[in-house]
């Protein structure tokens, strides 16, 4: 797919690529968001859909067996699944997230072998870097990755590992030089089936409940040389580096989740009556909605414009990435909270879908960095002078 297109007007392949994820999440997805969230279960239903159409792990090169999408068309795939279940957006997110730091840093050995089934929908791909004791603060991480023969011996743990029990392939960083500070980390794919390799039980989560979040446990887990991405001491470069690019994608899905909390009130106030006539004929109404539809517009150019700087890997990539992902987040968490004022007593309830994505939003303010973490990148970039 062509990287060039117009930032204020989308080329036709990418409204083409649009249409398409709509009309699969419209009947394939949308149906089932609701008792995924019930229930607490895998969109088994959604990945089945996604794989189908190959809108699963759509930015995987051709090289590999993938769709070749830039970082627009996945944004754009990204936020139409949000739109109808962010549970099941987060499979083609992570799936993106976990395999990254193979495209940025990864031998065409390691990429060769690990993401053709991906692109085939044969198993997904996850990522560890946080720890109980260092989420924000990356490298104070624990986790240890000891030289063991021609290969290494993992042990400790990571937290908060979004796929964890469902994905096959896992992006780890742990410690293989404790006196060299964040130049002592490195990158190391672990597999599913690795002896001394297990998760942890199931978050007990506020919202995304149909993606499964777990923890990984490494106990003298063994695992052979040639699983290290890129060299020995570049795993928290590598892993930083994936995070500029990737933040963008949860600011895809926040705004795949405010849109479709827009369209969920908008329709509900003008059919829902009151003092004889619709709801969405009050002025104050009308004046949320313009308000709501006026910041999800301006997120998504914001998140495009950082899709564009990431496949261009522009040097303001950091401050773009950062901003799209913090102000989108925060759109995302406002937007859904009015949704559910403007259904009243209704929006309250599991009878309507506009308090789950309230529950979902939440989280896009926290993950891949909390949005306090993203205003320190940008306060960082804007002294470098990178704004």
């Amino acid at each position: 797919m062509d990287a060039d297109f117009d930032l204020y007007r989308l080329s036709d392949e990418h409204e083409a690529i649009r249409e398409a994820v709509r009309d699969v999440c419209t009947t394939k997805v949308a149906p089932h968001a609701a008792d995924v969230d019930e229930n607490a279960q895998f969109p088994h239903a959604a990945y089945d859909a996604l794989r189908a159409t190959d809108f699963h792990a759509p930015h995987i090169p051709e090289k590999y067996g993938g769709a070749g999408a830039d970082a627009l068309a996945t944004c754009i795939v990204i936020e139409e699944v949000a739109r109808a279940c962010a549970s099941s957006s987060l499979i083609p997110a992570v799936n993106k997230l976990g395999t990254m730091p193979l495209l940025l840093g990864g031998s065409d050995d390691i990429k060769a072998r690990y993401l053709p089934p991906v692109a085939r929908g044969e198993a997904m791909f996850s990522y560890g870097l946080s720890e109980r004791e260092a989420g924000s603060d990356t490298a104070s991480m624990k986790t240890r990755a000891t030289p063991d023969g021609d290969g290494w011996t993992l042990n400790g743990q990571k937290s908060w590992i979004t796929n964890a029990g469902v994905s096959e392939f896992y992006t780890v960083m742990a410690v293989t030089d404790p006196e060299a500070g964040s130049r002592g980390i490195s990158a190391f794919v672990v597999e599913a089936s690795d002896e001394g390799f297990s998760v942890g039980a199931l978050e007990r989560k506020l919202g995304i409940k149909g993606s499964p979040t777990r923890e990984l446990l490494f106990d003298d887990c063994r695992i052979p040389g040639d699983r290290m991405v890129g060299e020995r001491g570049e795993g928290l470069k590598i892993a930083l580096r994936t995070l500029d690019h990737t933040r963008i994608t949860i600011g895809a899905q926040a705004v795949g989740i405010a849109d479709g909390a827009l369209a969920a009130a908008t329709a509900y106030v003008r059919e829902r009556q009151q003092f004889g006539k619709p709801v969405s004929d009050f002025q104050g109404v009308q004046f949320m909605l313009a308000d709501m539809a006026m910041k999800v517009e301006a997120a998504r150019q914001m998140v495009y414009r950082a899709a564009a700087a990431s496949e261009r890997d522009e040097p303001r990539l950091s401050f773009l990435g950062a901003a799209a992902k913090c102000f989108a987040s925060d759109v995302a968490m406002e937007v859904t909270t009015d949704a559910v004022q403007l259904f009243g007593g209704y929006g309250y309830t599991r009878d309507y879908p506009v308090e789950r994505m309230m529950r979902d939003a939440k989280i896009t303010q926290i993950y891949e960095g909390t949005n306090q973490i993203q205003r320190m990148v940008m306060a960082r970039q804007l002294f470098k002078g990178n704004v």
